[in-house]
């Protein structure tokens, strides 16, 4: 048996309605829709939990006080024995080391879902798989991106989807 998440950051939408028709399709395809902070509207991130399956989320630096006190700033899950750490940097500015986001979490993680930095990564480091889907929409000649998770007994796959640029929002 797997687990299937949709892993996705950095909306940066004003309304549900702007979500892309990949996501929203996808999120009814997965397991659990995980997003890593900057909805920047109540809007979107009830429409996400609204339409997942299961939703899990944090708040990012760019959210407003309502989504601030509803989401946590980090999040630890378990899936399929793998320890999952979810959070967004509230910190802006350059772009920065993922292992400096251990600090911000308690005990020993396997892997670190975060967005900020609306680039796409994989990689592995200090033992822990540090994973950013990107930003999930397009902008400045800038692809939106998600990702697609299989979690299988503590093993990991992570791939990579562009969202259809000719795709219309619904």
């Amino acid at each position: 048996m797997s687990t299937s998440i949709l892993l996705l950051s950095d909306t940066h939408s004003l309304e549900w309605k702007e979500i892309h028709k990949d996501i929203k399709d996808l999120m009814h395809q997965v397991d659990i829709t995980i997003h890593c902070g900057d909805y920047t509207r109540l809007d979107v991130m009830k429409g996400l939990q609204n339409h997942s399956k299961c939703f899990v989320g944090v708040h990012g630096n760019s959210d407003p006080i309502e989504i601030r006190e509803m989401l946590p700033y980090i999040k630890i899950i378990l899936v399929e024995e793998l320890t999952l750490g979810i959070i967004h940097p509230a910190w802006g500015g350059p772009p920065f080391d993922p292992t400096e986001l251990i600090h911000d979490f308690p005990g020993t993680l396997d892997v670190i879902f975060f967005g900020h930095s609306h680039e796409i990564l994989d990689e592995n480091n200090e033992g822990i798989r540090f994973v950013n889907p990107g930003q999930a929409y397009s902008s400045f000649g800038v692809q939106g991106t998600v990702a697609l998770i299989t979690c299988q007994r503590r093993d990991l796959s992570v791939q990579f989807l562009k969202l259809n640029e000719d795709a219309n929002n619904e």
